[in-house]
């Protein structure tokens, strides 16, 4: 296992490591602060199963790494192209293509690139991820690299890739339901799931969310870890989050990159949306960013140029 930014890992025995999966690649993005951490557990858990599995790991500790989260003109090196006006994605683009980001983020895109399965470890902070996390994938996640306007969701760079997140939470589950104060998670996860990796084209699975770890005893964190453990003995098999695929929309400026109002109209019966963001002004289909919909179930349309596609 390579772990950068750390000292060493507390690996546990595995139980369950399921079939082997010697040869495969994959990072772990681990942003916590503290090494006692039941995030730190859950890391450990993870690096322990894969390896066990014949994987290669690695581990991107970001707080240990000191990996800097903002995204400014110091991430590029040498000359810029527009120095009056800077733009940061422009810029990045450019110097990706000549070779002139900065040493850290041109390792991490090596890890990436590696990687056939990358999870992100982390708490969840304001219903979203910690600020070095967000500074990960803004300044490793870079135009050209990582999307292109040409290569973006189900047609993303990524697609061959899988990525998960892995998260604790300071509220129990309830608050968390649709009926919860703070709101349905398949909303809060949108964001994350639809609009940074399935946007970069990786084939989303369902988050692992460990539900108020810190104000839980002793024995259900155990638990939490046990059923994380017994998760990824089979994550590799796992089908990812359903998503509409960009076939589904008019791909042009002039078209506003909005789903076929033929495609509309044959969801107008349907009690719910297609995905919790494309909803369509009806009732957001259960689970959708937190569950996997069962391989055949997805509903079928046709697009205008006739061929049968799923909705993910």
């Amino acid at each position: 296992m390579e772990v950068q930014g750390m000292d060493k890992s507390d690996e546990m025995g595995a139980e369950t490591c399921g079939a082997n999966q010697t040869g495969r690649s994959v990072l772990i993005v681990y942003a916590h602060q503290s090494p006692a951490s039941f995030n730190a557990a859950a890391r450990d858990v993870a690096v322990d199963v894969l390896k066990h599995q014949g994987c290669r790991v690695v581990v991107s500790d970001l707080y240990a790494m000191n990996f800097r989260a903002s995204a400014t003109i110091q991430d590029i090196n040498g000359q810029l192209r527009c120095p009056e006006h800077f733009q940061y994605g422009n810029e990045t683009l450019w110097a990706w293509e000549e070779g002139r980001l900065t040493d850290d983020i041109k390792e991490e895109h090596r890890k990436v690139e590696e990687a056939e399965l990358i999870i992100f470890q982390f708490p969840l902070y304001w219903f979203s991820v910690p600020a070095i996390l967000k500074g990960w994938m803004d300044r490793v996640l870079t135009q050209g690299f990582a999307f292109s306007l040409e290569k973006i969701y189900n047609n993303g760079i990524f697609k061959d890739k899988k990525a998960m997140l892995s998260f604790s939470t300071g509220a129990p589950e309830s608050m968390f339901l649709p009926d919860g104060i703070n709101g349905d998670m398949n909303v809060t996860l949108w964001p994350l799931q639809n609009g940074v990796l399935h946007f970069c084209g990786f084939q989303v699975l369902a988050p692992q969310i460990f539900w108020a770890p810190s104000h839980s005893p002793p024995h259900v964190r155990e638990a939490m870890l046990g059923g994380w453990r017994a998760r990824l003995g089979g994550l590799w098999e796992e089908t990812p989050l359903t998503f509409a695929p960009s076939e589904f929309f008019d791909m042009s400026f002039r078209g506003g990159f909005r789903l076929w109002p033929q495609l509309k109209e044959e969801r107008s019966e349907d009690p719910y949306g297609i995905t919790t963001g494309h909803h369509l002004g009806k009732r957001l289909p259960p689970s959708n960013q937190t569950k996997a919909t069962p391989p055949g179930s997805q509903k079928r349309a046709t697009p205008p140029d006739g061929n049968s596609q799923l909705k993910h």
